[in-house]
């Protein structure tokens, strides 16, 4: 016997006769068989690799004696081997030892269900419709989740859904596409060069909107919304005078469910078309939306429904809603009014832009959208309330300012959970006719 066991395994590998009373065999001998098995694998029809490793475990294990054992079953093996189209077996064509139990398809789709979340209602809602087809109970779902939650969105506060939530809170019926070409195709609009001067510099710094909305985009949207508006404009001037104070917003004791609802058009003949600071009101639409025609139909419900006093002569709603920050903030928070007041800071020197923008002016965007989700929900009014919460957080750091007035030129980033928890407080505090007066200033 010789004293080298590697080499007793080659010379019985090349098919010389070993004794039987050959000795268990040592590791070394194991991983030169192994080099060798591998070696005559990849260059003739022998068993493959995987085979010859199970037999390399049961020789382990002590299910074979010897190395004359090992290479009897190794040849059995060689024996019962098939070869098929010159390629060794892979590990799926070998056979199992026991073959799972299927598991019932039922069974599967019972693991994979989640407990549903109640973030699921607005996405339902807009995939099914109301329940039972009650408008009024559907309305009342989708606002009760947004007012717990917020629509499911990416890092970029991009959500698949939300657009139709808005078309849906805003009333906005299907337009037909062509609809919208027509308004694209009839040319520069009497407010073209107002929109050209003012497009460039929309949301300049936010790097989501620039990447995602051009500003041939955004051009095409307001002029189109302009065309709109200047069409409503003739059809009311082209009519009796008297037909325009039917359209007038002084309704002092219009409740809140029709005043959300959009069912009257606040449109009078003194509406302008287009005025400065529109094209960051249209900025979300742009973004949010899937299609300019959704983005259209969105803006232009918002400002022939819920806030034409925005777009009306002077923007004398803007100027109301204003007004209304500062009576408000002497409510909920008299020491921080008084304060305010006594460095000549009143509300229509910071709180312009956020009024007339739906605090879109203020970033970061993805929680401008949030924002809107919640004031197209309940009322775009509540807006005005909105900026006091802001106002209201910002406390200790307006009186510990050496000069509130910078302070308050740009407000800090938007934190729409907070805001939204701090405002539905805050409306507790604000007496009804007040409120009313809140309802009703951008009409």
């Amino acid at each position: 016997m010789s004293q080298y066991p590697y080499k007793t395994s080659y010379n019985y590998y090349s098919s010389t006769n070993l004794p039987s009373t050959l000795a268990p065999p040592s590791p070394r001998t194991v991983r030169t068989l192994r080099k060798i098995q591998s070696s005559q694998a990849l260059s003739s029809n022998h068993p493959s690799l995987i085979a010859q490793q199970r037999l390399q475990q049961q020789l382990h294990r002590g299910g074979l004696g010897s190395v004359r054992d090992y290479g009897n079953r190794q040849q059995e093996t060689i024996n019962t081997f098939t070869p098929g189209h010159g390629r060794t077996r892979s590990n799926s064509d070998a056979a199992l030892a026991k073959p799972p139990t299927p598991v019932p398809v039922t069974q599967r789709r019972a693991r994979s269900r989640k407990r549903p979340s109640k973030r699921l209602t607005v996405e339902v809602a807009v995939r099914d419709g109301p329940p039972r087809g009650n408008i009024t109970e559907g309305l009342s779902n989708i606002r009760d989740s947004l007012l717990r939650d917020e629509i499911d969105a990416d890092g970029d506060g991009m959500s698949s859904v939300r657009i139709y939530i808005w078309l849906i809170l805003l009333n906005a019926p299907a337009l037909p596409t062509d609809t919208y070409l027509d308004l694209v195709h009839r040319g520069p609009s009497p407010a073209y060069s107002k929109i050209r001067n003012d497009t460039f510099r929309t949301l300049a710094t936010d790097p989501l909107f620039k990447r995602r909305v051009t500003e041939s985009s955004l051009i095409r949207l307001l002029n189109a919304v302009a065309w709109k508006l200047h069409d409503s404009k003739q059809d009311i001037s082209s009519r009796d005078p008297l037909a325009a104070l039917h359209l007038s917003p002084c309704k002092k004791h219009t409740s809140l469910a029709s005043n959300t609802s959009g069912s009257d058009n606040g449109l009078t003949s003194e509406s302008g078309i287009y005025v400065q600071g529109m094209n960051v009101l249209c900025a979300p639409f742009a973004y949010a939306a899937r299609s300019e025609v959704e983005a259209f139909v969105a803006f232009s419900n918002l400002l022939t429904y819920e806030c034409p006093g925005y777009v009306r002569g002077a923007m004398d709603g803007v100027h109301r809603g204003v007004a209304l920050v500062d009576r408000c903030l002497e409510i909920v928070d008299f020491k921080l009014y008084n304060y305010l007041l006594s460095k000549g800071m009143h509300a229509r020197l910071y709180a312009f832009s956020s009024v007339l923008t739906l605090c879109a002016c203020t970033p970061p965007l993805p929680e401008v959208l949030h924002l809107w989700d919640f004031l197209f929900a309940f009322g775009v009014h509540l807006n005005v309330v909105c900026i006091v919460a802001q106002l209201v957080s910002m406390r200790d750091s307006i009186f510990s300012s050496a000069s509130p007035t910078n302070l308050l030129r740009s407000f800090p980033p938007l934190n729409t959970k907070k805001i939204k928890d701090l405002t539905v407080s805050l409306v507790q505090k604000i007496p009804n006719e007040l409120y009313a007066e809140l309802v009703n200033h951008a009409k």
